[in-house]
């Protein structure tokens, strides 16, 4: 066996080691009732700031900060719920928009060109040129980007085949017009849909919603997707470390402070209020998101803060007004 095999705690033990650690229990059946409906592995990624460092400064101990509550962490745990509500909601709105614009544009060239690589961009259909040592091994595909797309597409329409409006298309036209097909993509096949258009239908997307190119445009639904991942996966949004980072606007000096923290999830909430005043002008969600970030937690030892989430302010700027 070997290594040591991690104890199995009662919620009474979880709450006892919780207390030995310095963090304040105030109310312990209460905390006992969200270990056990959240649990204790969960919560511990919303408690790891509140750790003391170590004292090489590397990692963190088991030891809480002086003054760290657990009232303190279910809130925190609260507000980033709140969070992930607010970012699916408006990646949601933006994902139906933006399949909207792509199935318009190719569905004006034809009914199928989502299939048809004439109707797409030729770096996107034509099939890559890898030496064949290198496909022998199998380390690369000598598929276009469109014919993996098509790939991963017919997998869609497989699984959507109990949908009324697929089997009604199917049996009729035997085909998904692009416009009955964008109902079944994921945000990331729509995604690469979008950069395997024509460069000039691409441009007249990117336009619309004030952004400097289709590679641009690019950037930013890649990021969204990866936000759209986090909070599909029911992982920590608020402080999370944002990889698939977009190209920010540089039209004013707010984008510009910015996209200094481009890691930080903030910047995309902000791309998210941009193209939301867009799609829907009238859309409250900018105000449901400032109104959300006045519950942060108020926390005395400086453990965590919005800074954390890489908020800036933005009182004075008229994306939020």
């Amino acid at each position: 066996m070997g290594k040591n095999i991690k104890p199995w705690l009662s919620l009474d033990d979880q709450v006892s080691q919780l207390s030995s650690r310095n963090m304040i229990v105030s109310d312990i059946e209460k905390a006992k009732s969200y270990l056990s409906r959240i649990g204790y592995y969960r919560l511990s990624g919303y408690w790891y700031p509140f750790r003391k460092f170590q004292i090489t400064g590397k990692g963190r101990q088991n030891t809480f900060l002086d003054d760290t509550e657990f009232k303190h962490i279910i809130k925190l745990y609260v507000f980033d719920k709140n969070l992930r509500l607010l970012a699916l909601d408006a990646v949601e709105r933006i994902e139906m928009a933006v399949r909207t614009d792509i199935s318009y544009i190719l569905g004006e060239r034809d009914a199928r060109a989502h299939e048809i690589p004439k109707h797409l961009h030729g770096n996107f259909t034509k099939r890559p040129a890898y030496p064949y040592e290198k496909i022998r091994r199998g380390r690369y595909s000598t598929k276009s980007q469109h014919h993996m797309w098509l790939d991963k597409y017919d997998q869609m329409v497989n699984r959507a085949m109990k949908q009324d409006f697929v089997s009604h298309n199917l049996e009729k036209y035997d085909y998904l017009p692009v416009w009955a097909a964008v109902e079944i993509l994921d945000f990331r096949s729509m995604s690469m849909l979008y950069s395997g258009l024509k460069h000039e239908d691409a441009e007249k997307i990117s336009k619309k919603y004030n952004c400097a190119s289709k590679k641009e445009f690019e950037t930013w639904l890649r990021s969204l997707n990866h936000i759209r991942n986090i909070v599909a996966h029911h992982a920590r949004l608020w402080n999370a470390n944002i990889v698939d980072r977009a190209t920010i606007p540089n039209t004013d000096i707010h984008w510009t402070v910015l996209s200094k923290n481009k890691e930080k999830p903030f910047v995309y909430f902000c791309l998210m209020q941009h193209m939301l005043k867009i799609i829907c002008p009238n859309s409250t969600w900018g105000l449901r998101l400032l109104e959300l970030l006045k519950s942060f937690p108020d926390v005395s030892n400086a453990s965590i803060s919005l800074q954390d989430f890489g908020y800036v302010n933005c009182e004075k700027w008229d994306l939020w007004g």
